[in-house]
């Protein structure tokens, strides 16, 4: 069963909360991803906070989610959020109570955080939202426990962002969590988001480091490399790749990725074996053949280094 992604989309939104999620996982998608995505709200017809309309909006009541599925809660102005009109939609609260107590996941970015806290289910809950409103958001609901300087929280099926950008992070974080490192990092690459973040503001993996550049060539060869380790690398092919003689190659490789192309591929060894460790199952002589090693000494040598 495809995982259902479900976009709550209140008035006054603002359009690229809504958009940077929405588009993370259209991209996943089109890359294979087995999700899905539905759009609903209190209102049929709608304007966002920049007066573009949004209509045929179904209402959140007739929307079927499963456990696993994600309920996705974009910022809208802060001043319709604190309304009294807006506060009155206690269905809309009590909805969303009941998809948390099934094990469906609550998402909120930037002011949406207020729509989850309003509801009761950010009480005795790490989260956060924009660093402008972290001290409101803790005033207003105290016993939330409100994280600043921070892009996102994470866990217990509630996950809250700071605003548009970090929204974008915490969406592809949650997509790594369903596929891969290397998937969210393909997904994050057609964006032309290659320096990803985590809620700290740090790498999350080794696919992502060495990645803050837009040589085309040099993002193919670093993803065959990627999705290759386990083969024999040969430099004269890697360069056929980017189109370039083995000089050219070597010379504009460490120039747009900062080390050397064995050093990558190192680099790439490691982060798997690292991941492979974490099957009992595998002998280390497995895992070397499995990321284009011989020995069990140079698995070893990687992990001093």
């Amino acid at each position: 069963m495809p995982v259902k992604f479900v976009f709550v989309i209140l008035p006054e939104v603002h359009l690229l909360d809504l958009a940077g999620a929405d588009q993370v996982i259209s991209e996943s998608i089109d890359f294979g991803a087995d999700f899905t995505i539905e759009y609903c709200g209190v209102e049929q017809t709608i304007q966002s906070s920049a007066g573009l309309g949004i209509n045929n909006l179904k209402h959140f009541s007739t929307v079927v989610c499963n456990p696993g599925d994600y309920i996705i809660i974009p910022g809208s102005r802060v001043k319709y959020i604190q309304s009294a009109a807006f506060k009155k939609h206690t269905d809309l609260f009590a909805w969303l109570q009941s998809a948390h107590a099934g094990s469906i996941n609550l998402v909120s970015i930037c002011v949406g955080a207020f729509v989850l806290a309003e509801a009761g289910i950010l009480d005795n809950r790490e989260c956060t939202t924009h660093f402008q409103l972290t001290r409101r958001l803790q005033e207003q609901y105290p016993l939330a426990k409100v994280k600043e300087h921070i892009l996102f929280t994470s866990g217990e099926h509630i996950h809250t962002s700071a605003g548009i950008a970090s929204g974008i992070d915490l969406v592809l974080h949650l997509v790594e969590t369903l596929t891969d490192g290397f998937f969210a990092h393909k997904v994050a690459r057609e964006l032309v988001i290659y320096n990803r973040r985590n809620s700290v503001a740090t790498q999350i993996t080794s696919y992502f480091n060495y990645r803050n550049h837009v040589h085309a060539g040099i993002h193919h060869v670093q993803d065959y490399i990627i999705e290759n380790i386990a083969a024999k690398l040969y430099l004269y092919q890697l360069a056929e790749l980017a189109n370039m003689s083995e000089r050219n190659f070597t010379r504009i490789f460490r120039k747009e990725v900062g080390i050397s192309v064995i050093e990558y591929i190192n680099t790439i060894r490691l982060e798997k074996i690292k991941e492979l460790m974490k099957a009992p199952d595998l002998s280390r002589k497995q895992i070397a053949s499995l990321v284009g090693l011989k020995t069990e000494k140079q698995i070893q040598r990687l992990l001093k280094k």
